[in-house]
């Protein structure tokens, strides 16, 4: 059997190339929520609580 190395893995891109390839995705996926009027889920670190922000600006916290 072959053996793999991590490059075979990830079809030859570095890691760096990976995470902004999935930074670009989150990106684009929130930008698709904002058009489509869907909230986005959110957490607030200060209070400690999730969130779903809609497109408005209004925020409904999730108990």
């Amino acid at each position: 059997m072959e053996e793999k190395n991590q490059l075979d893995f990830t079809c030859g891109l570095s890691d760096d190339e990976l995470t902004e390839r999935f930074k670009q995705s989150i990106r684009i996926d929130q930008e698709i929520r904002k058009i489509m009027g869907v909230p986005e889920p959110k957490y607030d670190d200060e209070t400690m609580i999730a969130y779903l922000e809609y497109p408005d600006g209004r925020r409904e916290y999730v108990s």
